[in-house]
């Protein structure tokens, strides 16, 4: 299935929206002074709200001939400013990852030796992370959702890996890989991680024992009380919960970057993801987690489906879900995982909580979402809600150019992300920019 032909004058709309917000991105509008060391770090070397991010814009933009190359050069002088993160703290996102993902994707087969500096720091970090992985396993500890998470953790990192040796990418490859090994060794390292995760923890020393998922956290999430999630919890979406990992792990299997047990690692995943599927009267949805009394009793504290968001919502789960379909090559799964999907972008319930347009958490993440499950599905299902998503993303591009106000810096959480959501819906040359949200 691909995806249908766009109208041209929707498209025309779109991408002159796509192209004022590129032009309010053209450079940097707010320095950030001299004596805040920590903050030109962050704000250069962050996808989500920085220049690594909006150098991503550029440069995807500037490969199509629809920007100049000076501005990707600005942004990835931004974003190098300070000396660049490849702390315990640094991910996908952050640091060392993100300025080496940045480099890879605006500048293709160009900055050779600074790629091959990045992708040593970015290998180091792994082995690192991967060692203090393996540790907490054997001292039966819990893992942190940071551990392995998408946005900071070892699913990030193995995301990282898998777009800088991918198949297609040929002028990177022939640069060097973050890779010891020309067989991708450590992304097979990260792989065997993950499919360790899904397994029960061995010698637990809580009292949950076998009685949990590995991917369990005993971390209390963000902005939640100890009270409401006595003992931990799941976290079922993309960005920071096991839909992460199997988004990967299905990704990796389909590139033929495969470790003993990953396909039923796959199913595991599935099969949880399964048993939390609730099904109301506008469709499928799952809860964003789950607490231990809401294990114990095999019903989600949450009535109703929340915010259809990429990072937490239906989309970003439903998505991991067909993409393991696919791996696996489950049909019945499939159309499952994408009835799931196109129900939610049927219903104006869940519609009416996107309040926000861009990649994490809002309408551009949904929309991207939407396009890339629609060029792997089985139907068309998906498909019939894409010229509806371009006019509405359109649409609040036109908002935020109409106001006097600099573009917000940034991929994931910033108007970059808004822009080349845009450019990648009426345009036909392929993008790689959305492996850093585990879309392809």
């Amino acid at each position: 299935m691909t995806a249908p032909t766009v109208d041209t004058g929707a498209r025309d709309r779109a991408a002159a929206a796509c192209e004022r917000l590129s032009v309010a991105l053209a450079a940097p509008a707010r320095p950030v002074t001299d004596d805040d060391a920590q903050g030109r770090r962050w704000h250069g070397q962050s996808l989500y709200r920085g220049a690594a991010g909006t150098a991503v814009l550029h440069g995807v933009r500037a490969q199509t001939g629809d920007g100049p190359p000076s501005r990707v050069r600005t942004w990835l002088t931004e974003a190098t400013r300070e000396d660049v993160s490849a702390a315990s703290t640094a991910g996908l996102w952050f640091g060392a990852p993100a300025v080496g993902f940045a480099i890879a994707t605006a500048v293709p087969g160009l900055c050779p030796a600074t790629l091959q500096q990045l992708d040593t720091a970015v290998a180091r970090l792994v082995g690192a992370r991967l060692d203090a992985a393996e540790a907490r396993i054997a001292a039966g500890r819990r893992p942190a959702l940071a551990e392995f998470d998408l946005v900071r953790g070892l699913t990030g990192l193995g995301a990282y890996l898998l777009h800088r040796t991918q198949p297609d990418d040929q002028a990177d490859r022939q640069l060097g890989s973050p890779d010891p090994g020309a067989d991708g060794e450590l992304t097979r390292r990260v792989i065997a991680y993950l499919v360790r995760l899904t397994e029960p923890l061995p010698r637990a020393v809580d009292e949950f024992g076998a009685d949990v998922p590995g991917w369990w956290s005993g971390a209390v999430p963000s902005g939640e009380t100890a009270h409401r999630y006595p003992g931990g919890h799941i976290d079922l979406g993309i960005a920071h919960g096991i839909s992460g990992p199997l988004a990967f792990l299905a990704l990796a299997l389909r590139r033929g970057l495969t470790v003993p047990g990953q396909a039923k690692a796959i199913d595991r995943i599935c099969r949880f993801l399964d048993r939390w599927r609730q099904n109301g009267p506008a469709g499928a949805w799952w809860p964003e987690r789950i607490g231990r009394n809401e294990l114990r009793h095999g019903r989600p504290r949450q009535t109703g489906p929340a915010r259809p968001s990429w990072c937490y919502g239906t989309p970003g789960i439903a998505r991991a879900c067909q993409l393991a379909a696919i791996a696996l090559g489950d049909t019945a799964r499939q159309h499952a995982a994408e009835r799931a999907l196109a129900d939610c972008l049927n219903d104006p319930g869940q519609l009416r909580q996107i309040l926000d347009p861009r990649l994490c958490h809002g309408w551009a993440g949904l929309a991207a979402t939407a396009w890339y499950a629609t060029h792997d599905a089985a139907t068309d299902r998906i498909a019939a809600h894409l010229p509806r998503l371009l006019e509405q993303l359109t649409a609040l591009a036109e908002q935020l150019t109409a106001r006097d106000r600099p573009g917000q810096d940034g991929l994931i959480d910033g108007d970059a992300g808004i822009a080349l959501t845009l450019h990648i819906m009426t345009n036909t040359a392929p993008a790689s920019w959305p492996a850093c949200l585990l879309l392809t």
